[in-house]
């Protein structure tokens, strides 16, 4: 009897010493983001402070990648815990589209929220005489890195506008800050960019040239075929020299995580997230975008447990 008794304790001791163990280890959070001049990585650098001091044990820290693509493929290898994605390289990623970078089915990923939209901001030096998209015939343009979430943009939108790569002049795949650099030394026409409304890297080059914000008419927004765009509008102002309001195409961005991560994590990260959401816009106005309401609107991938529970707890889902 005696020896049952010392075998009892002993295994509720170890399982008491356990699960300190598991409290006092630390646990890496690393999130996926994009260049530097896009609206991913200040959002990114905000959330690892938010998750810093919301997570017990956490070591939070935001890495730069080429964005979209690069980012899913990264989280099905477990080699992040959360994510900035556009929401049709989701969806592409999703259903593993190999010719939009997913060689197979990225069936780890799962949701945690809509975020803000991402806006289709094709900018052309006023010099270049470029005024519509039919103008980008035979002009020297940069449409994102290669697969990445933007050139996947660039892709949907030059098809629904009738034009192929082989229309323009030169095709340059570059980052953002790269493509405004060029822009500025006269080495490039236009750059595409797929961000959050007053990004950086384009309220630089307002500041530095005189820039002309090609239209993307809704007609054009439409022959997309993809649900994931909808028409919409860059206000006027949003950089300088662009007074008058311009017509493109929005694309909803999602944060992503995998399943591996654990519930618990995930659920505090969605929570501290809206609970300090003040802490995102001061990082970026785009965060503005963020509404809890819309969070688990037209995800593309199944909703982690973790933000499940966060949900339940809020009264999204019953």
């Amino acid at each position: 009897m005696r020896i049952v008794r010392w075998v009892a304790v002993a295994a509720t001791a170890a399982a008491a010493l356990t699960s300190t163990l598991a409290l006092a280890q630390q646990q890496f959070v690393n999130i996926l983001t994009g260049g530097q001049a896009g609206v991913y990585y200040p959002l990114g650098v905000a959330l690892s402070q938010i998750y810093g001091k919301a997570i017990p044990n956490a070591k939070a820290t935001a890495q730069v990648t080429k964005a979209s693509a690069e980012n899913l493929n990264l989280l099905q290898a477990g080699r992040g815990e959360l994510a900035f994605t556009l929401g049709d390289a989701l969806s592409d990623a999703w259903k593993g589209d190999e010719e939009a970078g997913f060689k197979t089915k990225l069936d780890k990923l799962r949701g945690v929220s809509a975020t803000y939209n991402n806006y289709i901001q094709i900018v052309a030096s006023a010099d270049s005489g470029i005024r519509t998209l039919a103008d980008l015939k035979g002009k020297r343009v940069s449409v994102g890195a290669a697969k990445s979430g933007t050139e996947l943009n660039a892709r949907a939108i030059l098809t629904a506008a009738g034009l192929t790569y082989e229309d323009l002049g030169q095709v340059e795949y570059l980052p953002f800050a790269e493509s405004v650099e060029l822009m500025k030394n006269r080495q490039l026409d236009v750059t595409l960019q797929s961000a959050g409304l007053g990004v950086a890297s384009i309220r630089d080059l307002a500041t530095s040239i005189k820039i002309v914000v090609v239209p993307v008419p809704a007609e054009i927004v439409a022959k997309t075929g993809d649900p994931a765009y909808s028409a919409s509008t860059i206000p006027a102002n949003t950089y300088t020299g662009q007074t008058e309001a311009v017509p493109t195409a929005a694309i909803k961005n999602f944060l992503v995580t995998h399943d591996g991560v654990p519930n618990d994590v995930v659920y505090m990260m969605t929570k501290s997230m809206f609970d300090n959401l003040d802490t995102l816009v001061a990082a970026h106005s785009a965060a503005k975008g963020i509404v809890r309401d819309e969070a688990i609107k037209s995800l593309p991938v199944p909703l982690h447990p973790g933000a499940e529970r966060y949900y339940r707890e809020v009264g999204l889902l019953k």
